[in-house]
């Protein structure tokens, strides 16, 4: 059944704002985005409001959530201070429709002082450990390095999850060749696809390939809290969170939500991606996250001809970048063919090759990865 805007409008007109008002007549509304049972916009407040308007971002997901033939829905609060803007006046008495207090009186009265972030942190239930797969910069080989890791860490005996968080640019459908939509379960969690005895969860199995997501900071935030919260993953000894890119919002969502057993740091050799790591690293360390080690992939070519090796992107860097770092050096990935072809045909170098040189090395870069897991996993 398809749902159009227009339900989704007339579905958001019975929802008020803090101030009494009709949703649709607030001017808070993004654009909606209505496809194939997918319902996606945001709704626009001043962050000062912010508070105020969260249980209406609730009713408004329940509101659209309750549409027959909706199947996904994702509704982000965007909250931003206008430009020079003061601190808001403290509550008056309102002046308009009796009993509808201004905004601001919807305002819990500060206890303490300010919450750290870091406290809104929770686990997710039947999950023992949570990691992080990262990089500072794009093209490293993050996202096949993330699922070869996952399928290492199966290979040791640990029920494992892949999360793909990066919003942007989704790649773990093309990786695992799964092109199918999550179906939901009977409390309206979506239901991870499996392949390779992994649970697998991606923002790309929920729009088009060639749908560019174009998301400010905020919706990035509620998308990657959704496929966190809202995804029943049964029970894991481990999910790895394949991330985007960088360190901006979605890596800062996935620290304050869950408490992180560790971090990743996928690199290449040369000094223009170690800066980029560095800063990577740095983040997860003011976030109190611990660093598990760093990856050197594409560390050389292999000829498949004739075997010969051949620095390309120099050698070593990022060995030597965790030794300067103190953090654990997890082992070296070639710039081969084999791993490259096995990526793009959706059936990872680890199961498809499980015997050969390249599943050996991520095996290895796992079983590290597992021991630094000790106390935390109870089957390791």
């Amino acid at each position: 059944m398809s749902v159009t805007q227009q339900q989704v409008l007339d579905s958001l007109a019975r929802i008020k704002s803090p101030r009494g008002v009709a949703l649709t007549n607030a001017n808070v509304l993004s654009a909606i985005s209505a496809a194939d049972g997918k319902v996606f916009f945001s709704i626009n407040v001043d962050a000062a409001e912010a508070r105020a308007w969260e249980s209406v971002r609730a009713e408004a997901e329940a509101a659209v959530r309750a549409i027959p033939g909706v199947t996904t829905v994702m509704v982000a609060l965007t909250a931003e201070r206008k430009a020079g803007a003061a601190p808001p006046p403290p509550p008056t008495p309102s002046r308009g429709t009796p009993g509808v207090q201004p905004v601001h009186a919807h305002k819990p009265p500060p206890q303490g002082g300010a919450q750290s972030p870091m406290a809104r942190q929770s686990e997710i239930p039947g999950v023992a450990a949570v990691i992080a797969v990262a990089s500072g910069k794009g093209g490293v080989g993050k996202s096949t390095t993330a699922l070869n890791l996952a399928l290492g860490l199966r290979d040791l005996g640990l029920k494992v999850g892949l999360l793909d968080a990066d919003i942007y640019g989704p790649s773990v459908p093309r990786l695992t060749g799964l092109h199918e939509k999550p179906e939901l379960n009977g409390e309206r969690k979506m239901i991870p696809l499996r392949r390779f005895g992994l649970a697998i969860m991606s923002i790309g199995f929920l729009v088009e390939e060639e749908t560019a997501m174009i998301w400010r900071g905020p919706m990035v935030m509620s998308a990657v809290t959704q496929m966190l919260r809202d995804v029943a993953w049964g029970t894991l000894d481990v999910l790895v969170v394949d991330m985007p890119p960088g360190t901006g919002d979605a890596q800062l969502t996935l620290a304050q939500n869950v408490p992180l057993k560790g971090a990743v740091i996928v690199s290449t050799p040369q000094d223009l991606s170690l800066i980029d790591a560095r800063r990577g690293l740095a983040m997860f360390r003011k976030v109190n996250v611990p660093v598990l080690g760093i990856v050197e992939n594409m560390s050389y070519f292999q000829c498949p001809t004739c075997g010969t090796k051949s620095d390309i992107f120099g050698h070593g860097g990022a060995r030597h970048e965790a030794e300067k770092l103190g953090v654990p050096f997890l082992g070296e990935i070639p710039l081969h063919m084999a791993i490259r072809a096995s990526s793009d045909a959706g059936s990872p170098v680890v199961d498809s090759e499980p015997d050969g040189p390249h599943a050996a090395i991520y095996r290895a870069i796992a079983g590290q990865v597992r021991d630094q897991l000790k106390g935390v996993v109870a089957t390791v």
